[in-house]
């Protein structure tokens, strides 16, 4: 599940945390990648208990409502939405059930936001559409859980707001977790029962390597790195570079150099909507700009053997509009202030989760 987009994500800001809140420890900064990357995983799996959550809400509304009709001798209820075929095989599901076991983290301690959601997928055109149908087939169910995932969970503001309150790393995580979410409804298919695979924490062990390489080269080499960033800042002034422009284009030439397969167009493509997103305003396109001219250099001079081949714009998905919260933490971003306080927050909370872990295994 964890891909490469998101480990570039992490690097980028745990490389920034390396160096702004003094921590010097390379194998420390390594096991806080890692962990934080696994907290991604986390968020995954929680999301899709949110699923499990809503239908056993659902359930205990229907049961009420059961109970009203056979006392008023009103009508019954329809269970249709309570026993949702894809929700019920979820419930069932044998890794998602093992993951919260050992997780102290539930959406039981959130119930009033469990029922308010209810409350806005019952109001739903998705939910009246599905109720009235009577297409009762595995399908429909599983189809129906994709929609009000896209329409009500993607992107629902309470519900980012709850994520970052029980952890800083899920703030910037979310967005691309959605979408391996939505992955694995699509994947469901009801003859594999509870035994119905999930998404595993790595594609395969490449990608983890690509983490640790990744990093460690980025902060191993990082005198070099910047050495020629400067060396090919002449038609710019390197000295008053953002320094989250320095930390992304370090990034960015480790991977060119560690990597001989990514090509060197995907690489510059990759950081510069990176920029975009964590930077400066004007830093996709100095970067842009930039990584370029570093990458001829690099050929030119022998040390990187690849070409840059031409670089069409990458697709994306489109980003939800930002709030005004924000565009006012973008705006402190540019003096650094946010990722400093946020990443310092995010190390200390590491720890005292790691000690936690510890002392649970102790026990």
């Amino acid at each position: 599940m964890i891909n490469r987009e998101l480990i570039r994500i992490k690097i980028v800001q745990l490389t920034y945390a390396y160096y702004q809140n003094g921590n010097k420890l390379m194998d420390s900064a390594e096991k806080e990648l890692l962990f934080s990357l696994s907290k991604a995983y986390d968020l995954y799996n929680y999301l899709l208990e949110l699923i499990v959550a809503i239908t056993q809400e659902e359930r205990k509304r229907v049961e009420v409502a059961t109970q009203r009709a056979l006392r008023e001798g009103g009508e019954m209820p329809s269970q249709k939405f309570a026993y949702n075929k894809f929700a019920v095989q979820l419930e069932e599901n044998k890794q998602l059930n093992e993951f919260a076991e050992t997780q102290k983290q539930s959406w039981a301690n959130s119930v009033e936001f469990v029922r308010g959601l209810c409350n806005q997928i019952e109001q739903s055109q998705a939910y009246i559409e599905y109720m009235s149908d009577t297409d009762s087939s595995y399908e429909a169910d599983r189809e129906l859980w994709r929609k009000l995932y896209r329409q009500l969970i993607q992107e629902n503001e309470d519900l980012d707001q709850l994520l970052e309150e029980q952890s800083l790393y899920w703030n910037d995580d979310k967005e691309v977790v959605d979408t391996f979410v939505l992955k694995t409804i699509k994947r469901f298919e009801p003859e594999n029962k509870a035994k119905q695979e999930l998404l595993p924490e790595y594609k395969d062990i490449e990608d983890k390597d690509f983490a640790v390489k990744l990093f460690r080269a980025t902060i191993l080499n990082a005198d070099l790195y910047q050495r020629y960033m400067s060396e090919t800042s002449r038609n710019w002034d390197f000295s008053r570079l953002a320094y989250m422009d320095v930390v992304i284009m370090q990034i960015a030439i480790a991977e060119m150099l560690t990597f001989p397969n990514i090509p060197v167009s995907v690489t510059i493509n990759e950081y510069v909507e990176l920029a975009k997103l964590y930077s400066t305003p004007k830093s996709g396109s100095y970067i842009n700009g930039m990584l370029d001219a570093i990458a001829r250099y690099l050929m030119s001079t022998g040390k990187l053997l690849k070409t840059i081949e031409d670089r069409p714009q990458r697709r994306q998905a489109p980003r939800r509009p930002a709030t005004p919260r924000l565009n006012r933490a973008q705006q402190a971003l540019e003096d650094g202030e946010v990722l400093r306080t946020r990443y310092a927050e995010q190390a200390e909370q590491a720890v005292q989760e790691q000690q936690e872990e510890k002392t649970t295994d102790a026990e």
